[in-house]
């Protein structure tokens, strides 16, 4: 009979027990999700059952991309796109929301902990279903070593290095930890080796599971951002031909920037999570503000900075319909427009009075007209409307606030990969970004260099997971935003992450990143 191994193996990225130590910066207790504990007394011989391993990877994945912490925060909080400022006493939390957004996070911040445990869990059960004991059939095979690369990607673009345990490894064995090259050598190899037994698949509702499209769209991902993991330039050309690959499997850009985040079909979805789509709406909605499916309001957290709001054409000071704007940064209804369209809360980024939905004005807790304003105090001291807040997967369509259908890789991307690497192969990328312009109603460019590049794929691609990925990719990571702390501002530290001190002491040959 098969068993598997995941919950006997020696600690990957916690430790089973620390009671001995006493450590005066923080509390180490563990909860029973840091740690993989190990007795040593199963031997692994196989999962029991591929297809339900299968199945809980990808539910647990999902769930990880839906969260609004951990994940996610780690790549979007910590950045110029979303904050979480304090309000009051709302959404302070012992700081963990201010210093990812002004890059002073520590070793034994809990996001950081939580995301390195859940993605190392995933690589090593992505492992058992791969290896020869689980006898797994090649489509199976492929679907684990996706998820796999997936996970790696991210722990090596995150932390620069990933540890890896064999499944066969005895529970006295140290996980050995892999260079980011020979991280990413792994998860090329996971790539080419699955692509030929991923479903070939175009648009279509079971995109939740990876299909060919899927696989090239991850590798040409990993292969844009591999100097970063080399230290060699990347194989530009590889990158446009699993872009055109995409292409050939029936995928393209499409009209209608906020129907791509309904739960239809669209030619753009490449790969979704099924997961709920709650968090994405109601964490920066006003406590005011719902739906007839959530009447209880939002929670009043996430914003966005005035300076990336002022990267979209529009009115700098309104973003009502008729305003000028470019179709990505939406619209807030106005009165006329509210009672029309029976449709209170706006599209993309709401700014400025805010109404209910027969057109009458939204007041806040205290009875004061609702006005989200542009500019901010700072990560503490703020109000209920300071803040612009970001919405894209709207309460009023079909499935509402509980639909579970959150996009994970979408062929805008790909397509702005394409044309990056065109760029840096010293060729031109204005026509491929002009195409999009166009099709999402913005001004054409007259040309393109980095900084137009990393702009729209910011524009393109806001709270859809890349913003931190690709600040780093461009070298701006670092740069000065609103709220960031002055002495880390050009710090090339805060471009990796600390590996966390549990991780540290329960793997010897863990290395701390340089900094920390």
């Amino acid at each position: 009979m098969k068993r598997s191994l995941f919950t006997n193996l020696k600690p990957i990225m916690g430790i089973a027990f620390l009671s001995i130590l006493t450590f005066s910066c923080t509390n180490l207790e563990l909860e029973e999700s840091d740690s993989i504990i190990a007795d040593g007394s199963v031997v692994f011989e196989g999962v029991a059952d591929v297809e339900a391993s299968i199945t809980n990877l990808y539910n647990d994945t999902y769930g990880q991309l839906g969260d609004q912490a951990n994940f996610f925060a780690l790549n979007e909080v910590s950045t110029d796109e979303q904050l979480v400022p304090t309000r009051g006493t709302d959404w302070g939390d012992n700081g963990i929301w201010r210093t990812l957004h002004a890059h002073t996070w520590s070793p034994t911040h809990a996001y950081v902990l939580n995301t390195w445990n859940n993605l190392n869990q995933n690589v090593l059960r992505a492992s058992q279903i791969i290896d020869p004991l689980s006898d797994p059939t090649p489509e199976q095979a492929a679907q684990a070593r996706f998820l796999r690369a997936f996970s790696m990607f991210f722990v090596v673009d995150l932390w620069g290095v990933a540890p890896f345990r064999n499944p066969t490894d005895g529970s006295d064995v140290d996980p050995t930890v892999l260079s980011a090259a020979e991280a990413y050598n792994l998860i090329i190899d996971d790539l080419n080796t699955a692509l030929s037994d991923l479903p070939v698949r175009g648009p279509s509702e079971e995109n939740l599971r990876a299909s060919r499209a899927a696989g090239n769209f991850l590798l040409a991902k990993v292969i844009l951002n591999s100097e970063r993991y080399t230290g060699s330039a990347p194989n530009y050309q590889a990158v446009i031909d699993a872009v055109d690959a995409i292409a050939a499997d029936g995928y393209s850009l499409q009209a209608g920037y906020f129907d791509l985040f309904k739960q239809d079909v669209d030619n753009e979805t490449i790969w979704f999570a099924s997961t709920g789509v709650g968090n994405r709406i109601w964490n920066g909605l006003h406590y005011n503000q719902n739906s007839p499916d959530n009447t209880g309001g939002g929670w009043n957290g996430f914003s966005t900075l005035a300076e990336f709001y002022d990267s979209f054409e529009g009115d700098p000071n309104s973003n009502n319909v008729g305003d000028g704007q470019e179709e990505r940064r939406g619209w807030v209804p106005d009165a006329a427009t509210a009672d029309e369209q029976n449709v209170g809360i706006g599209y993309g980024f709401l700014v400025g009075q805010q109404y209910n939905e027969d057109g009458t004005i939204l007041k806040d807790r205290t009875g004061q007209p609702l006005v989200f304003t542009k500019e901010m105090p700072g990560l503490s001291g703020n109000g209920e409307a300071t803040g612009i807040r970001v919405i894209k997967y709207h309460p009023n369509d079909e499935g509402g606030s509980f639909r579970s259908h959150e996009i994970v890789f979408r062929y805008a991307d790909a397509h702005l990969m394409k044309a990056e690497a065109m760029m840096r192969m010293g060729g031109d990328a204005t026509t491929l970004v002009n195409e999009l312009r166009t099709l999402r109603d913005a001004t054409p460019l007259g040309s393109v260099n980095d900084n137009d590049l990393l702009a729209e794929r910011g524009r393109e691609l806001y709270v859809e997971f890349w913003r931190r990925n690709d600040l780093v990719r461009f070298g701006q990571f670092t740069k000065d935003w609103e709220f960031k702390n002055p002495e880390s501002v050009g710090d090339t530290k805060w471009n990796l992450y600390p590996i966390p001190i549990n991780a540290l002491l329960s793997n010897p040959n863990l290395v701390q990143n340089p900094g920390y």
